[in-house]
């Protein structure tokens, strides 16, 4: 599973790019969206916006923990199982047919950014993270 989230704002991208955050669901800084399985198109979207997102691969529980802290119900009457929920959207089910907002917002990350540039492995946040990618959520739920 592939998880992706807004690291910059909206000032000083140009109009494609904000379509393709549109396109992904990353309205707002600090939000992020998580695919089970990313598509070539979703692949292609990831390059284009690669400058301004971090992303990486998520593990399960912190899934589960994300859903359990941020995740926002489409009709608040009803109830959710979060356990049930993260396994049925692992296998592939649609966010609006288990009642939940296919984007999550989170808080700016504890203990701030050192570096938001990207020059290597051991600098910045933009750009694929791979497994780090957890270390960073965890100081944002």
């Amino acid at each position: 599973m592939r998880i992706i989230i807004r690291i910059r704002g909206l000032v000083g991208i140009n109009k494609d790019t904000k379509e393709t955050f549109n396109r992904l669901r990353l309205r707002r800084k600090y939000s992020c969206v998580i695919f089970p399985k990313t598509s070539k198109e979703q692949e292609g979207m990831l390059r284009k916006v690669k400058d301004s997102v971090a992303y990486g691969e998520i593990e399960p529980e912190m899934f589960e923990k994300l859903v359990e802290a941020r995740g926002q119900l489409i009709d608040k009457n009803k109830k959710m199982d979060v356990k049930k929920t993260v396994e049925s959207l692992i296998k592939g089910k649609k966010y609006s047919e288990l009642n939940l907002k296919p984007f999550f917002r989170l808080h700016p990350p504890r203990g701030g950014i050192n570096s938001k540039k990207h020059f290597g492995k051991e600098k910045g946040i933009l750009g694929d993270n791979g497994k780090e990618i957890n270390k960073l959520l965890e100081r944002m739920l």
